[in-house]
């Protein structure tokens, strides 16, 4: 049997092996590049594409939209953030307040992506969605795109474009 030293010696001993492992667990790390706390603003990248899109269509060009950008990159970060894709990241979410908070205009629109590695796959991946599509060739003026990656969910690109009016 083993016997456990209860002389304050012994009980020295232990309380610092205690607070040297919780001392331990309290370590900070340096933040990873590419947590969901990261994200990019792809707008200037993906606006040629879908204005070419819209050309072919006999449609108007959009504009960069800060406020779209800006409601992009927040969807992109939770979506990264929580590993999954979604509109709606909970039952009381709500689109339009959503991005009417980041300044947005109504009536607007949302395409949401994950898995594409590049600017040009997840345009192809929204053309090649009729509803994807339909957002895309909309009434609309004003786009934002972000992506956003989580290393902790097998590093998945997490796209969101936001269409404005």
């Amino acid at each position: 049997m083993t016997s456990i030293d209860l002389s304050r010696r012994g009980l020295l001993r232990l309380s610092g092996l205690a607070l040297a492992a919780g001392i331990a667990g309290c370590t900070t790390t340096p933040r990873i590049a590419g947590t969901p706390s990261d994200g990019e603003d792809e707008t200037a990248r993906v606006l040629p594409l879908v204005n070419q899109l819209r050309a072919k269509n006999g449609l108007p060009p959009l504009a960069v939209d800060p406020a779209a950008s800006t409601a992009a990159l927040f969807q992109a970060k939770r979506m990264a953030s929580a590993g999954k894709m979604a509109h709606l990241m909970s039952m009381t979410d709500s689109f339009g307040a959503r991005v009417k908070a980041s300044g947005v205009r109504l009536p607007a629109a949302e395409n949401i992506a994950s898995g594409q590695q590049s600017v040009d796959a997840v345009v192809t991946a929204w053309i090649n969605s009729p509803h994807h599509l339909e957002n895309m060739l909309g009434r609309y003026d004003g786009l934002g795109v972000a992506v956003a990656h989580n290393p902790s969910s097998r590093n998945l690109p997490y796209w969101a474009m936001v269409l404005s009016s």
